[in-house]
């Protein structure tokens, strides 16, 4: 293992520390979202099953873009721990 500076070493440990925070913050959003996502279109099929395929397919949809952001906040903090 190499020798750190101090300069050296706070460097990584702020990169380590604003990595962490960029996926977890960047996962609240998306984890909310598919969560009432996923409520609503219970409950809307509840109401009107004969609708069932249709309300599932865009459900499928809308989360799919909600867990893209969640991938995108992941890149961000690979790019901030590793460049």
């Amino acid at each position: 293992m190499e020798h750190l500076t101090n300069a050296e070493a706070y460097l990584e440990m702020a990169k380590s520390f604003s990595a962490t925070l960029a996926i977890g913050l960047g996962s609240i959003g998306p984890s909310i979202a598919i969560g009432l996502l996923a409520g609503k279109a219970l409950e809307a099929i509840g109401r009107n099953p004969e609708a069932a395929s249709k309300i599932q397919t865009s459900m499928i949809l809308a989360i799919a873009f909600a867990e893209a952001i969640a991938i995108y906040a992941l890149v961000v903090a690979l790019i901030i721990k590793f460049v």
